[in-house]
């Protein structure tokens, strides 16, 4: 069984809201926030998932994410991948996941089908 400190789940909120920010200013489109810590086999305890329409947006929208959150938090990520293609980039914080995605490898892999039990924040330019 997992135990969460308090503590944990607010700087875990409080890092899924800065990367939100971080996405909001490159213009990410549909950004949800997915809560995980209620699925037994989820490896984080949020997904901040969002799109971009092309390589060099996506590849904005890593580098925004990881200044807002640095910025906010003093947090780098321990682990990022696709940064060479820039079709999907993921930014690991631990406890929270980003998931950066060109529109149709989002389609693709239907991240937010696959963790269907989780609850999803849907974040708008105003919530930021």
């Amino acid at each position: 069984m997992k135990v969460i400190k308090k503590e944990a789940i607010a700087s875990g909120q409080q890092l899924a809201k800065s990367v939100a920010k971080g996405m909001l200013d490159k213009k990410a489109q549909d950004i949800k926030i997915m809560d995980l810590r209620k699925i037994p086999q989820a490896m984080a305890d949020f997904f901040v998932i969002c799109s971009g329409t092309s390589a060099p947006q996506v590849d904005a929208i890593a580098d925004s994410v990881e200044d807002t959150v640095y910025i906010e938090t003093s947090e780098n990520p321990r682990h990022k991948e696709g940064k060479t293609n820039k079709e999907w980039i993921l930014l690991d914080y631990i406890n929270v996941v980003v998931h950066i995605f060109k529109q149709e490898k989002r389609e693709y892999y239907a991240i937010e089908e696959l963790w269907g039990d989780a609850k999803i924040t849907v974040v708008k330019d105003e919530q930021a």
